[in-house]
């Protein structure tokens, strides 16, 4: 399902695969259909990531933040929030840990940024 990536580490993918188990995801067609569906749309790359591009309408709070300060810009857990990275596996640890921080409606984006340009959806740059 997922987009070909970058070569990660065994223990790196151990724990994302960990973590997927726990989460659901979607993949980009799947997101397409929820056009009309409401929900946020988290980037948790990482800062440069995000100043070089990003999804149009997109929040950005990374992966290294996320657990300090999603409460604080999204306080009602019951959000429906899509998270997505470069490929979907930032994303899939960064959703298993707002889950076990109560938020009910995650959802990781299979493919992630690279989905999202394939795609051709529309995208903000600086």
């Amino acid at each position: 399902m997922s987009i070909p990536h970058k070569a990660h580490s065994p223990g790196f993918l151990a724990i994302v695969n960990d973590a997927k188990s726990r989460v659901r995801e979607i993949d980009i067609v799947e997101y397409q259909k929820m056009s009309g569906e409401t929900h946020i749309l988290v980037d948790t790359r990482e800062d440069l990531e995000w100043q070089a591009a990003h999804a149009q309408g997109a929040m950005h709070i990374s992966k290294g933040v996320i657990e300090r300060d999603i409460e604080t810009k999204v306080p009602d857990k019951s959000t429906t929030l899509i998270l997505y990275c470069g490929g979907g596996f930032r994303s899939a640890l960064a959703a298993d840990t707002l889950q076990k921080m109560g938020y009910e409606n995650v959802i990781s984006l299979d493919g992630g940024w690279r989905a999202w340009n394939e795609a051709g959806l529309p995208v903000e740059k600086p």
